[in-house]
């Protein structure tokens, strides 16, 4: 669960102090997927960044997991991140010296994780890139490198994905392919999602649409019950009485 109580983000921009983000309140369960609409500068990819312990509020608690972070220091951040989020960028950002198989394998050999090759080679196939496990990012297109980048975020089996613009460089057919690509993993494995993203298509089949004005929340919308959140049948009530 993400939780976020009363959040602020100022910022100083010359001589002016510049408010990114007013005093949030915003809960995401377990396994939701949500879609963080809004124009440029309401503070999408600054609330992403501080949920990542990427960055800390002005004022505010965020807790992820049940861990308070905004009281954290960096190798705790650090260590959380690894365990619990993995994080999809706009631009990718693989290692270049490496190939797709040793990007996606690094961050499991970091955390020391038994049968990591092997475990490489299933999210790379999950990712339908097995025949480019051995080819380096400049060898592979925009949409490929983010397919790999989806892998890597996956390697650790994060809670918690968060992607800012994931197909924001890619064509509408790439784009397409890496957001449901993306999805059908996230609904696979049951993480949280939480997608920054301009493209209303993809936005409107998130399970809830929250949208950011000027730093604060101006809507927020349920499309569809996600998993974690759907109520139990009437026969999952009757095999649960004693």
């Amino acid at each position: 669960m993400i939780e976020l109580y009363k959040v602020s983000k100022t910022v100083q921009s010359g001589a002016e102090k510049l408010t990114i983000l007013r005093e949030l309140d915003l809960t995401i369960p377990d396994g939701q997927f949500v879609a963080v609409v809004g124009p440029s500068g309401s503070g999408k990819s600054t609330l992403l960044g501080l949920v990542a312990g990427l960055d800390a509020p002005t004022s505010g608690q965020i807790r992820i997991d049940g861990e308070e972070i905004t009281r954290m220091g960096e190798d705790a951040l650090a260590s959380l991140r690894g365990r619990k989020i993995g994080f999809v960028f706009q631009s990718f950002h693989l290692i270049p010296s490496m190939t797709a198989l040793e990007n996606v394998l690094a961050p499991m050999e970091i955390a020391g994780l038994k049968d990591a090759a092997a475990r490489a080679r299933q999210l790379l196939r999950d990712v339908e890139l097995t025949e480019r496990a051995h080819h380096y990012p400049s060898q592979l297109s925009g949409g490929e490198q983010q397919r790999v980048a989806i892998a890597r975020a996956f390697a650790n089996e994060p809670k918690i994905l968060l992607a800012d613009e994931p197909t924001g460089n890619l064509d509408s057919r790439n784009g397409q392919h890496v957001f449901d690509l993306m999805v059908g993993m996230n609904r696979r494995r049951g993480a949280t999602l939480v997608l920054v993203t301009h493209e209303h298509e993809l936005a409107s089949r998130a399970d809830r649409r929250i949208s950011l004005r000027d730093g604060q929340v101006v809507a927020d919308e349920t499309l569809r019950q996600s998993e974690s959140t759907e109520s139990p049948t009437a026969g999952e009530l009757e095999a649960a009485r004693p």
